[in-house]
């Protein structure tokens, strides 16, 4: 079975590192099963088309697959998670537009 890489997004480690031990063991789980096929992970839709989000627990992991890598670009509760990440990428699309204005 192809295995994929984990990228995993600094702040996403951050938060990781913080988790309680119970809880960490869950995620570290579902990294594992996301290596192994993260194409289980549900596509999502309008503005972050293009990502993926796993759930477990009450928390999401989001994803995005480049080539034969897995880059987690956040995790949180499903409450908020999918609204920071919409404003993130929002952010960041105003950003490189106006690099390449300047």
């Amino acid at each position: 079975m192809k295995r994929f890489g984990l990228v995993l997004a600094n702040d996403v480690r951050e938060v990781l590192l913080h988790l309680p031990p119970s809880f960490k063991y869950k995620v570290k789980a579902a990294l594992q099963a996301l290596a192994d096929n993260p194409y289980q992970a549900k596509a999502l839709k309008d503005d972050l088309i293009g990502l993926r989000s796993f759930r477990v627990a009450r928390s999401r992991i989001i994803l995005q697959i480049k080539g034969a890598t897995v880059e987690i670009v956040a995790f949180g509760p499903r409450k908020d998670i999918y609204q920071r990440v919409a404003t993130e990428l929002r952010g960041a699309v105003r950003s490189s537009k106006k690099n390449l204005e300047s």
